[in-house]
């Protein structure tokens, strides 16, 4: 295995980086069904099954989707790439800004639903809920930035007992004739409604946000070990037949127990405590799903970089989301994913309540536009199935396009509509991003530049406020850079203490003879007006330079301490007035540190 292959995931280590947002949907898929049908009594909580057939339907078709997807694109990019190449740039950024969203959403939503857990088990920390959702989140950020095949590794074996605990309450609950204990009373159903089309429809829809996460491998894929896509498919198969089959054995315990909603109780405790009682096993599985649900916002942190360095790659984004340093990490997206996750948890103090309104509408735009574009990769290539391949992303294009308009409609008065809102706002975004490198590209003339490099008149411009050994090293280094050098001191006051110091220094300068001419400049701001600001006076000067034909370089000379703790010793002006060169002059900025 080579080095860069060593900081990859493989199959297993693969759905635990990124299949945890999928696998911690148990804890709250099935409540949403289960709720969206309690409206209809003991009839509509006997259809959770049925609904939970259905949906496991729906994943069978996405997981063999995005297996087609992960086979077609290994680059990785998943709904974005997909969409790009078969439905147009637009759909693409669509595609991309939709799913942006989702994962923004998932790290909030996970680690806000893990925290909520926690204080359900422990009520005095809830006065702290937003300091342990911070909390939670620096540790999963620090983790990631070790790697993802770190957090692929540490988050394994969480996984897996998770899955083994809800496997074991499975079993043991269908293996019962009834609850192990007396339940909590249901809620009061007030104008029981009829178990219809539009009922079923909505409890379809909320269930569905139990698929979020399966597109995390597919949109990954780059980060998978040689041979990636044989890796990627083996674990989207992994994930869908795991996930699958803890959804159906829910459904079905469900209807086997006769478990209800109650308040201030998840439909999971309760099936746990229906299949084992409420002894320690139940507390330890509870346990784990509050670290499940906390390390499920390691999905995010899994997919999204991959997405915006495909972004980045086709100037939708910054290029520095495009670089990736040591251990295979895209920091810039992975510092920027928490910034947004922490300011959603700030923003709602952690309430799950008001982030989850908001979640897995992204997603199911994301599906729907992935699959149709797989839908016309098909129709494009042809071969042996593609017909079969055609109705198999079709259907599962119109079933999550139904989806994403349900959520949207059934949830808006809580806050969807902001979705909608933003993923508009980001495809300006990436639009405008795009434009600026083009525009960039069209000024540098990358692809016309047919003349010869060839030398300019040229000066370096030196700023110095003393004569010492920072002053002689700077013109020194100034005077073999180019033909000419300038010494330039702003004089920043007029009164009489600092003209006098501006004449005193012009006269030491004289008995120096540096060889080197000193020019004294008044301090201004912007209008010309006296002010005591450094910027202004020399850019001004530099322009007077440049208008004249020369190639300017400005060189600014700045002690560095040899020890931390004298830096606030020294002034910051050199790092100041580097930048306001570089905003309003087109000189050559550098600065020289020697070490004090």
């Amino acid at each position: 295995m080579d080095g860069g292959d060593r900081h990859r995931l493989g199959t297993i280590t693969g759905v635990a980086a990124l299949g945890l947002d999928a696998l911690a949907s148990c804890a709250y898929g099935p409540e949403a069904v289960v709720v969206a049908l309690a409206v209809a009594g003991a009839a509509g909580l006997g259809a959770a099954p049925l609904v939970t057939a259905v949906i496991v339907g729906l994943l069978a078709l996405l997981v063999l989707g995005y297996r087609q997807v992960i086979a077609a694109y290994p680059d990785g990019g998943g709904a974005y790439s997909v969409a790009r190449r078969n439905l147009g740039p637009g759909a693409g950024l669509v595609a991309a800004a939709s799913l942006v969203v989702d994962y923004v959403l998932n790290v909030a939503v996970s680690i806000a639903a893990g925290v909520a857990a926690l204080t359900s088990a422990f009520p005095d920390l809830i006065g702290w809920t937003p300091a342990l959702c911070l909390g939670a989140l620096a540790v999963v950020t620090a983790v990631n930035l070790r790697g993802v095949v770190t957090g692929g590794r540490l988050f394994a074996l969480p996984a897996a007992v998770f899955v083994g605990a809800l496997a074991v309450v499975i079993v043991v609950g269908l293996l019962r004739d009834g609850p192990a204990e007396t339940l909590p009373p249901a809620a009061p159903v007030v104008g029981a409604q009829e178990v219809g089309v539009l009922l079923l429809l909505a409890a379809f829809a909320n269930g569905c946000a139990a698929l979020t996460g399966v597109e995390a491998i597919a949109n990954a894929t780059p980060s998978f070990r040689a041979d990636r896509r044989r890796r990627a498919r083996d674990a989207e198969l992994v994930l869908g037949v795991v996930l699958g089959l803890l959804l159906l054995g829910l459904g079905a315990l469900v209807d086997r127990l006769g478990v209800a909603p109650t308040p201030d109780r998840t439909l999971l405790s309760l099936l746990v405590q229906a299949s084992l009682g409420s002894g320690w096993i139940y507390v330890g599985v509870q346990l784990t799903t509050v670290v499940l649900l906390a390390l499920a916002a390691n999905t995010s942190y899994g997919g999204l970089p991959v997405l915006a360095a495909r972004l980045a790659a086709d100037d939708a984004l910054p290029r520095m989301f495009a670089v990736r340093g040591d251990r295979q990490v895209y920091r810039a997206s992975i510092l920027s994913l928490s910034v947004l996750a922490a300011v959603l948890l700030l923003v709602t103090g952690g309430d799950v309540a008001l982030l989850v309104p908001l979640f897995a509408i992204g997603v199911f735009v994301g599906f729907a536009l992935c699959q149709a574009g797989m839908v016309v990769h098909h129709l494009r290539t042809g071969g042996p199935g593609a017909r079969a391949r055609v109705a198999l992303c079709g259907t599962a294009s119109a079933l999550t396009a139904v989806a994403a308009v349900v959520l949207t409609v059934e949830k808006a008065a809580a806050g969807a509509w902001l979705v909608v809102v933003v993923v508009p706002m980001l495809v300006a975004l990436f639009v405008a991003v795009r434009r600026g490198y083009a525009g960039m590209a069209a000024r540098l003339a990358a692809d016309r530049c047919t003349a010869l490099p060839h030398g300019a008149p040229s000066v370096v411009v030196v700023p110095v406020a003393e004569i010492d050994v920072l002053a002689e090293h700077a013109l020194s280094t100034a005077r073999s850079m180019g033909r000419d050098t300038v010494a330039v001191h702003v004089v920043l006051g007029r009164d009489a203490d600092d003209l006098a110091a501006a004449d005193d220094l012009r006269r030491r300068w004289a008995r120096w003879r540096p060889d080197v001419e000193l020019v004294l400049l008044s301090g201004t701001d912007e209008r010309g007006r006296p002010r005591r600001r450094l910027g202004p006076a020399v850019c001004g000067y530099l322009r007077a330079l440049a208008a004249g034909g020369r190639d300017v370089t400005l060189l600014i000379p700045e002690p560095a301490p040899r020890r931390r703790r004298h830096a606030p010793l020294l002034g910051h002006r050199g790092a100041g007035l580097a930048r306001y060169a570089a905003r309003h002059t087109d000189a050559v900025v550098g600065r020289m540190r020697l070490r004090a």
